[in-house]
């Protein structure tokens, strides 16, 4: 999964607290969604 960069690995300190909140979640659900998704092969997995 992609995040912001090494020095913030899950966050974007640029962002205001609500956009902050709702990239966090659109990460989580899309992490979560990798994790139940059966791959056989390299997959990528975007987060929009």
């Amino acid at each position: 999964m992609p995040t912001r960069g090494i020095p913030f690995p899950a966050g974007d300190p640029s962002l205001e607290p609500a956009e902050e909140r709702a990239w966090r979640q659109r990460l989580m659900e899309r992490a979560l969604e990798a994790i139940a998704t059966p791959v056989h092969e390299p997959t990528l997995f975007e987060v929009n």
